[in-house]
């Protein structure tokens, strides 16, 4: 009987990797979640929310500090709990055998000299194998870490930059992997690239914030009351940061394929540097409190939370 269960289990899950709408955007989440900011537990509650309008073909957990995949796996078995509820509402939701199947651990530590350690982690594995499949979507790298397995995916095999457009929340992410920002940025100025420095402030600041679409009276109002996974985003955080949640938005809402256009994740510019690079709108149509925080997010904070208070109530 455990046999035949086994094989009832590769069927399905074989049978969902293979059943892939072109529509979806494929993606791989390089995430430092359980390290020292605990708001990448929010961005992975969220992303599972909408996993059935994604493919998700990779989760790797990234440095810096104490990040593991067993974060990453933690976080899966409690959409497992959910799983019923939320397949209720979409058959497209990805069985957590298979999101545990693509999960990778990817370097520990970050980059220590100019150049990519030559030892492939099995996260920079991962991002290379899935770049080298037959498929013609690109494959989006949302990076909520350091960049550091990213770096040496390309660094062993840099006929993937091709396939590959990549979303990274700079910032503190860069300052902890400089090297292997650096390296990247220098060394490879064709890769399709958004750095976000400052835009994800808008997913924190500024915006709608009445009544119950405040930063704390949010979560506390529409998410922490339905099922497994409410509790356990009010349990990490218990008001929104979600800085890296900005990447998600962008492929939920607007043309990817265009930075320059709106979107709920940001509208970017071009600067001088490659053929494929964005970052941050620096005008001073941009500033709030002070800073820099991107009214190109924060324009759209309360359709975004509107629609995702809606998918917490699968889970009623």
């Amino acid at each position: 009987m455990k046999q035949i269960c086994g094989i009832l289990v590769l069927v399905l899950l074989v049978f969902q990797s293979c059943e892939k709408r072109p529509s979806k955007h494929r993606l791989i989440v390089s995430t430092d979640i359980g390290g020292s900011d605990p708001d990448d537990y929010q961005s992975l509650v969220h992303l599972l929310l909408y996993a059935d309008t994604l493919d998700i073909v990779g989760l790797v957990s990234s440095p810096p500090y104490g990040g593991r995949k067993e974060q990453i796996l933690e976080t899966i078995a409690v959409y497992e709990k959910d799983f019923l509820a939320l397949s209720k509402h979409s058959e497209q939701y990805p069985f957590p055998e298979y999101l545990r199947s693509i999960t990778a651990q990817g370097l520990t530590d970050t980059q220590n000299s100019s150049l990519p350690d030559t030892s492939l982690s099995d996260g920079a594995k991962l991002i290379i194998a899935e770049a080298d499949k037959v498929d013609e979507r690109p494959l989006y790298i949302l990076v909520w870490g350091s960049i550091t397995d990213l770096a040496q995916a390309i660094h062993h095999k840099p006929e993937i930059k091709s396939k590959i457009r990549t979303y990274s929340i700079g910032s503190w992410n860069t300052v902890q992997d400089s090297l292997a920002r650096n390296y990247v940025y220098h060394e490879h100025p064709d890769l399709w690239l958004i750095e976000n420095n400052s835009t994800f402030r808008g997913m924190y600041m500024g915006g709608y914030q009445k009544s119950d679409f405040g930063n704390e009276s949010f979560i506390s109002s529409s998410v922490r009351p339905y099922g497994n996974l409410g509790q356990f985003l009010y349990d990490k955080k218990a008001d929104i940061k979600m800085g890296d949640t900005p990447s998600v938005l962008y492929l939920l809402n607007g043309d990817p394929s265009n930075p320059e256009l709106e979107s709920w994740g940001g509208r970017f510019q071009k600067a001088e540097h490659g053929p494929h690079y964005w970052t941050d709108l620096r005008d001073s149509s941009q500033i709030e409190n002070g800073r820099f925080v991107a009214r190109t997010v924060n324009k759209w904070r309360k359709h975004y939370l509107e629609d995702w208070k809606r998918r917490m109530q699968y889970l009623e």
